[in-house]
């Protein structure tokens, strides 16, 4: 039991589904078996959401630090003695703030290598904003806190993985960001990220165009021709095998997507409407390029359906699990680089 990883668990906005889908999660003793939770929040705020979703046969072992983590239990760490109040479905300072708590005590000893992984339930991107959280979100905070240089939002599910080029910025915004050297910066971290954490010897990347029809050789705009184009030309002279540009509509409509291990698309919407809807519910956004390992589920705060017991814990699950598998992969490479096996080139016999 002691060989198993242990996975901090920010609880992401108070107000939302993120401590109903933990718990859910959490609540079938079975998962138990592959790592130790640590979930970094409130013991009464677990309680407010535990009764509101009408579940009596479920508790946290409470711990003051990951080494006192119970292997065979559920634990909790309380980031905060205060009372808070509580308001299921509703956007307020209060959401933000202890979204933050959370996420904040959980990267800190996950920087401290008290933790192996971080799963992070969804928060307010508005909310959350505060003199030591001015960032779009997780993504950029932990690109931060880690001192990262350039990283990949990487939505990543069974049959499709898809990145984006630039991620939460206004849509006016996206053509003025991109760059030949921005592009080529995105694929080279995906062909990393697909060797190291999904070990994949070779992998095709498919690059989606930014205008419609790819631009339609410059009559729809000139990006896909003097920008998109040549990145993929001089990434695949840096041996990253990327093909495109394709335009995004006929490629995820014809299934083109599965012919390549990943997508890189060129913003947000246009990769992950379509991810989204063919991951139906089951899809992980890991942040890729990070020394440490940071995966979410698909979805965000669920404020509509907070407190109802509807909202789903299938994506937050398979984060977990992602975390686990990248973690394990990243360490057996680890060890395998370390003691690489010794080649000698035979001589031809010259009988």
């Amino acid at each position: 039991m002691s060989d198993k990883l242990k996975i901090g668990i920010s609880i992401g906005d108070v107000n939302g589904i993120g401590l109903e889908v933990i718990i859910k999660t959490l609540l079938d003793n079975r998962i138990l078996e592959y790592f130790t939770p640590i979930v970094y929040g409130n013991t009464k705020v677990a309680s407010f959401h535990r009764k509101a979703l009408g579940i009596n046969d479920f508790s946290f072992n409470v711990i003051r630090d990951p080494e006192q983590a119970h292997g065979k239990r559920p634990n909790i760490i309380n980031c905060w003695q205060e009372e808070v109040k509580i308001s299921l479905g509703e956007e307020n300072e209060i959401g933000g703030k202890y979204a933050f708590l959370s996420l904040k005590h959980a990267v800190d000893d996950l920087l401290a290598g008290k933790v192996d992984a971080l799963v992070t339930a969804p928060i307010n991107k508005h909310n959350i904003q505060q003199d030591e959280f001015d960032f779009p979100g997780h993504t950029e905070y932990l690109q931060s806190r880690t001192a990262s240089g350039d990283v990949l939002m990487f939505m990543i599910s069974d049959n499709l993985r898809v990145g984006v080029v630039t991620g939460h910025i206004p849509v006016k915004d996206i053509a003025p960001k991109l760059s030949i050297e921005t592009i080529v910066s995105k694929l080279a971290l995906m062909d990393a990220s697909l060797k190291q954490d999904f070990w994949i010897q070779k992998p095709k990347i498919a690059v989606l165009g930014l205008n419609p029809h790819a631009g339609d050789k410059g009559l729809i705009g000139l990006e896909d021709e003097t920008i998109v184009t040549p990145a993929i030309e001089q990434a695949r002279a840096a041996g990253i095998f990327c093909f495109g540009p394709y335009p995004a509509d006929g490629f995820f409509a014809s299934d083109t997507y599965t012919k390549f291990d990943a997508v890189l698309a060129m913003y947000h919407d246009q990769g992950l409407i379509p991810f989204k809807h063919i991951a139906s519910r089951s899809g992980v956004n890991y942040t890729a390029g990070l020394p440490v390992v940071r995966t979410s589920p698909d979805h965000g705060t669920g404020y509509d359906i907070a407190g109802k017991n509807v909202a789903t814990e299938t994506s937050f699950r398979e984060a977990i699990f992602a975390a686990i598998h990248i973690v394990e992969r990243r360490r057996e490479q680890e060890a395998l680089m370390s003691n690489p096996l010794v080649t000698r080139r035979l001589a031809r016999d010259r009988d």
